[in-house]
């Protein structure tokens, strides 16, 4: 399993999120990260938890035509 870290990251896209926990999901028990917004878009309000496949969180998107981080990790957890 590939490590994630407790604290703050910054998507791809510009947002900041703060991991706060890694779970596994119950039906398939693959694992999962927990994190929150660290910002309030109209769509949800600040502090909204999500989850996703760690899998995923760790993935790369191409980004004309470069690799970049799903999620980069910023600082830790306070």
């Amino acid at each position: 399993m590939q490590q994630v870290k407790l604290g703050k990251y910054k998507h791809f896209k510009g947002g900041l999120y703060e991991v706060i926990a890694i779970g596994k999901d119950c039906e398939t028990l693959k694992d999962i990260v927990i994190y929150k917004a660290l910002y309030e878009p109209e769509e949800f309000p600040m502090g909204q938890v999500w989850t996703r496949l760690l899998e995923d969180f760790v993935s790369q998107k191409d980004i004309n035509g470069i690799k970049v981080a799903r999620f980069k990790f910023i600082e830790p957890l306070k």
